[in-house]
């Protein structure tokens, strides 16, 4: 059975890969560490992930043979302080690989479609092209994938990862990303029935629905690794898709919706540097990667798992 230490454990993944692999694995079983104290079934602990000798320490108390770094700054954060998101999302990350190293665990950290930039090929992006990131946070994400790979070939680590798309989930609350607008309109399209999108009209990303992320994950680190040819930024997409046709999707379950545009210049350049769809053929022939929930779905689950949270009754 394995022992999984997960670092970033309150944060918008986290959060839900912690219940995620409790169900999976047993939540004794699932370490859950972040830098403020939170609530978990299992083991949970304070770290600090540029702490590199708490990391250590604890993932040696706890007996752990598998790390999951996700403790990160995101996007729209990482832009108004880049020095501190250096710190901690390569600080973090060199600090997280050396424990497993030291320690012989498997290791997994997720890249982004952030580690893309306004050179690379838009449409259909393959998954190995050209990084040209322009942004802090993409800067850390190319770094992160080409550690994890000299990890990998220099000390036979074994490092997996994938790239997400916008990550979309009614659980958590959104954490500081470009995407975020695509959870934001849920929730105001309950509470108000308009939302004011801070991306502008046409602008296409990939995007996915949690529970598809959280079977990624899984699914990737229970993989063959005979059969893994790339191994830390496999590209997975299920929805590629821009701020009207959220709104169209939500207008067939609520009608009067109303979308409206206030852009904010900052997150529209990041967005617009990345792409509109990606390829995500590797992830499906090397780990049987597939997507369950398109847009409609994931419309129609999100409105639902928002209303009970918010104690709003629906007509539909």
């Amino acid at each position: 059975m394995k022992r999984i230490l997960v670092t970033g454990a309150l944060g918008q993944i986290g959060s839900e890969l912690v219940t995620k692999l409790s169900h999976v694995y047993g939540s004794e079983n699932i370490i859950a560490t972040d830098i403020r104290p939170g609530r978990h079934d299992g083991p949970f602990e304070i770290v600090d992930v540029t702490d590199a000798d708490r990391l250590y320490e604890v993932a040696k108390k706890h007996q752990t043979d598998t790390v999951m770094h996700l403790a990160a700054m995101l996007s729209a954060k990482a832009e108004e302080a880049p020095k501190k998101a250096w710190d901690i999302n390569m600080g973090g990350l060199v600090n997280a690989l050396e424990v497993a190293r030291e320690l012989d665990l498997q290791f997994f950290t997720p890249s982004s479609i952030g580690a893309f930039g306004p050179s690379t090929p838009k449409d259909m992006t393959p998954q190995d092209t050209l990084q040209r990131p322009t942004t802090m946070y993409g800067v850390n994400k190319v770094s992160g994938e080409l550690l994890c790979d000299y990890y990998h070939e220099r000390f036979g680590l074994d490092t997996r990862g994938v790239r997400f798309p916008g990550l979309i989930s009614y659980v958590a609350p959104p954490g500081g990303g470009t995407t975020d607008y695509a959870v934001e309109i849920y929730y105001e399209a309950i509470k108000h029935n308009t939302y004011t999108s801070f991306i502008a009209p046409n602008t296409y990303m990939d995007m996915m629905y949690m529970p598809d992320a959280l079977a990624a994950i899984v699914d990737l680190m229970e993989a063959d690794p005979a059969k893994l040819k790339h191994r830390n930024a496999f590209n997975i997409a299920a929805i590629s898709a821009a701020p009207e046709d959220f709104a169209t999707a939500i207008q067939r379950y609520i009608p009067d919706f109303k979308l409206r545009f206030e852009v904010d210049p900052m997150r529209q350049r990041i967005a617009e540097s990345w792409p509109n769809q990606i390829d995500a053929t590797a992830a499906k022939e090397e780990w049987g990667f597939q997507a369950a929930y398109d847009l409609d779905a994931m419309t129609r689950d999100m409105l639902e798992k928002v209303s009970d949270k918010m104690n709003v009754k629906r007509s539909s």
